[in-house]
């Protein structure tokens, strides 16, 4: 297991001194236990509400780079805002690498907008053509059902601009999956040594996060422990959904076994945040990666298995023709399984200039496998779902 990320929360009109120390500390105080943090993260109060000009972002950017943070996220573009603002996106992502941002498609009120889901569905297009290969939509996600608090990005953002500063982790777990179902006997065994795998490694970083939240008055926001994989087969998600007796990920039975995983981060016993459900990026995973690029595992799959666990759609390659209206039904399906299930799901969709489905895909990153163009249904959002409405759909 690894730390993904240490993402701090806050708002950037406050002084951010006392953060660049926390931050110091808190790659030296993880790295004493064997587990330094790939990344430190900054995440601050939607930008509608305070960047006005771009000299306070590049300022926030500079201030980041001299601090030793990672990677910044501005946080949502929420359903009341201007829709001014996914335009700015445009500029912001182009300009600064290390920023990312998302856009609400439905909120944490069971409000979800067809427009918006339009205008995001452009914006995606959008980005898409940025570079040649597309790569700008990985600092992009559509959110539903999305609070504050989440230490992964696109979705990280502060949501008090008051109080202490807050932090929380964002682990790469997968491997700790793979290691619990394989020498398992049976499903109970499985199960109970990933959830024990979880609780251990869990109770560590706890005790250091609380050493450094009361050394720094900060607060500590918990544990996103989503099992997020890296692109190897030890540390493969989909690994260790075969492990269980799938034969391929995409095939029936996935969900079953997807659904055994997430109860176990249920089950375990610690300080959550965020997602905390079984996370399945495409691009990110080696396992997932391959039945994406055989055909096996679609897009309906995805979306299937959010509904028990998951972050929804998460780094998946489509054609680079990709209809607008298309990507809004897409968003569409992600918003109405979130706020019926009551749970936060994201879209991270990265349309390939040039590219069709099937053809093969590769990037010059390592947090990406080889995989395949996924097929789309080349249909999309017509009729009254084409308007512009705001409608409230109540959780089950």
């Amino acid at each position: 297991m690894e730390i993904r990320s240490v993402t701090f929360f806050v708002d950037p009109s406050r002084p951010l001194e006392a953060l660049a120390l926390a931050a110091r500390d808190a790659r030296s105080a993880f790295a004493e236990i064997g587990h330094a943090p790939q990344t430190v993260r900054l995440a601050t109060t939607p930008f509608p509400d305070w960047l006005k000009t771009p000299g306070q972002l590049i300022e926030l950017v500079t201030w980041c780079q001299d601090s030793g943070i990672d990677y910044l996220a501005l946080g949502p573009v929420r359903l009341d805002d201007d829709g001014a603002h996914l335009n700015q996106l445009v500029t912001i992502l182009a300009t600064h690498e290390m920023v990312f941002a998302s856009a609400e498609v439905a909120d944490t009120d069971s409000r979800i907008d067809t427009g918006r889901a339009a205008q995001i569905a452009a914006l995606i297009r959008e980005l898409a053509v940025l570079r040649p290969d597309g790569f700008a939509n990985l600092f992009f996600a559509a959110t539903a059902n999305c609070p504050p608090g989440s230490p992964f990005f696109p979705v990280a953002y502060c949501g008090k601009a008051s109080g202490p500063v807050c932090f929380s982790i964002a682990t790469e777990a997968a491997d700790l999956a793979v290691e619990a179902i394989r020498p398992a006997r049976d499903l109970p065994e499985a199960q109970a040594r990933l959830v024990s795998a979880i609780e251990r490694e869990a109770a560590t970083l706890v005790m250091v996060a609380s050493e450094l939240a009361s050394r720094h008055g900060f607060d500590f926001g918990g544990i996103d422990f989503s099992l997020a994989p890296f692109p190897e087969e030890a540390r493969s998600v989909g690994a260790a959904l075969e492990a269980m007796g799938i034969t391929a990920v995409g095939g029936h039975g996935t969900l079953f076994a997807a659904a055994l995983i997430a109860e176990c981060i249920d089950r375990s016993r610690f300080p959550s945040c965020g997602f905390s459900g079984l996370m399945l990026p495409v691009l990110e995973d080696m396992t997932l990666a391959r039945r994406a690029a055989e055909g096996i595992l679609t897009i309906g799959d995805l979306l299937l298995y959010s509904a028990v666990c998951g972050t929804g759609l998460d780094v998946v390659p489509l054609p680079g023709d990709v209809a607008q209206e298309e990507l809004t039904g897409i968003l569409l399906d992600v918003a109405a399984l979130a706020v019926r299930l009551d749970k936060p799901l994201t879209a991270r969709l990265m349309p390939l200039p040039g590219l069709a489905a099937g053809d093969p895909v590769a990037f010059d990153f390592s947090y990406f496998a080889g995989s395949g163009v996924m097929e789309t249904k080349r249909v999309g959002a017509a009729g009254l779902l084409s308007g512009r409405d705001r409608i409230v759909l109540s959780p089950r």
